[in-house]
């Protein structure tokens, strides 16, 4: 069974996650002297520092889709000059049998379009076979080891793309899944590091606690820009 991802604790980008830990790494600076009186201090706000860098320095997903996605493409290649070696024997083949014939059906290449990637595989392998098990009666309709090796060879060519392809899939899953469990630490010191500034300056000054919010989104951001500016402004009229 696949694993799950681990469940992400904010709701926001991660690079808003980002800035706002740098953000509040730097408020904290600021008022290291009272994050000590927390048992908060400076070696701490180091540690908090160094998480950031490493989960900014992580791949994002767009990256990694874009990787698994140009090895899909080299799969899709790959699967389409298997179908087209065994097309061209299968021509031959034909040529020799009828195709409702069970010489013919033995090579089992019908409704290859809709095969998947392993009925494919399977089915270029069991072509190559049966064709050598023949070669004798199909000789005079041009199948010969070359016929059979362009084949093996379009077999083993895509049996390599579908495994890189299947790596950088899980590659992309394993990413993910480290993603989300950084991300959630990084939220979850933010979380502490902004309790404790909000409790600093929560009845000492009000612009200070609001630089310890945690927005949700840039959107909360600028309605709490405006609505600072706002207030400042009906300060300075009266």
């Amino acid at each position: 069974m696949k694993k799950q991802a681990g469940h992400r604790q904010y709701n926001f980008p991660d690079a808003d996650l980002y800035l706002q830990c740098m953000e509040r790494i730097r408020t904290a600076h600021r008022d290291a002297q009272y994050f000590e009186q927390y048992g908060y201090d400076k070696e701490r706000l180091k540690k908090f520092m160094a998480l950031c860098e490493k989960f900014r320095a992580l791949p994002d997903d767009d990256e990694l889709l874009g990787d698994q996605m140009v090895t899909t493409e080299k799969k899709y290649t790959a699967a389409e000059n298997l179908k087209t070696a065994i097309r061209s024997l299968m021509t031959r083949v034909a040529m020799k049998y009828s195709n409702r014939s069970g010489r013919y059906r033995k090579f089992g290449t019908a409704k290859m379009g809709d095969m998947t990637d392993a009925q494919l595989l399977f089915c270029g392998r069991r072509v190559a076979r049966v064709a050598r098990q023949q070669i004798d009666f199909l000789a005079e309709v041009g199948v010969n080891e070359n016929v059979i090796k362009r084949v093996t060879d379009a077999c083993k060519d895509f049996e390599t793309a579908l495994n890189i392809q299947q790596d950088k899939v899980a590659d992309r899953d394993i990413s993910v899944e480290r993603r989300v469990e950084q991300g959630n630490k990084l939220y979850q010191e933010l979380i502490v590091l902004c309790n404790i500034g909000k409790d600093i300056w929560a009845e000492k000054d009000p612009v200070k606690y609001e630089s310890y919010t945690i927005y949700e989104s840039n959107n909360d951001q600028k309605i709490a820009r405006k609505e600072k500016l706002a207030k400042e402004n009906s300060e300075k009229s009266e």
